[in-house]
């Protein structure tokens, strides 16, 4: 393996399979087209859809590594993370594309025990928590940040449909909304126990 190819960063999807069926395949398939652009101008297409094989009975968490090429593919039961404490801290992590290192953000959730996740703040606005995008529902609609720290193929998905309205929050506002949802692809939409007040 060459120097340079054993420092290649490695991407990853996570995709929902239930009972083979896969969800949301085509959005992961436009962040890995855009994501393989990015890092590698990479123009042609790992078509994911012919790299699955989807177990038949069952939920699980399909996670694909790759970079200009395909490098591993597993399937993992899943069982959902109980999230019932949640905080606001503030970070200047990076996190654009869905990179398969996670240390820095397993060390900022690890750095505060007291809770289940947190909800990165970042330049005054808040952004996502570890493992979600975020929304916060004001009365009328739900609304996400507009800069999020990943661009989630759930909360894509969500925009896209008209159920979620792209802002920009500032934890200030929170006494302005009644409920806090988390999402991602392994939970679909998922509102919480908990007032978006009782995070300030």
């Amino acid at each position: 393996m060459s120097q340079e190819r054993s420092h290649t960063p490695l991407l990853l999807e996570t995709i929902k399979i239930e009972d083979g069926v896969i969800h949301n395949l085509s959005y992961h398939q436009l962040r890995c087209n855009k994501s393989r652009q990015i890092l590698f101008d990479s123009h042609d297409v790992l078509d994911l859809s012919s790299c699955i094989e989807a177990p038949k009975t069952g939920l699980y968490r399909c996670r694909i590594l790759y970079a200009e090429h395909l490098h591993t593919i597993e399937y993992i039961p899943y069982t959902p993370k109980e999230i019932q404490r949640l905080k606001i801290v503030s970070s200047d992590i990076e996190y654009s594309l869905k990179y398969a290192d996670r240390d820095a953000l397993n060390a900022l959730l690890e750095s505060h025990k007291d809770v289940d996740e947190v909800i990165i703040e970042k330049k005054g606005y808040l952004t996502d928590t570890t493992i979600s995008n975020i929304a916060f529902y004001d009365g009328k609609q739900w609304v996400t940040p507009a800069e999020p720290l990943l661009e989630g193929t759930m909360r894509a998905k969500l925009i896209d449909e008209g159920f979620l309205h792209p802002k920009e929050i500032k934890k200030e506002r929170l006494q302005n909304y009644s409920h806090v949802a988390l999402m991602n692809a392994m939970i679909g939409f998922k509102i919480l126990n908990i007032k978006p007040h009782k995070l300030l």
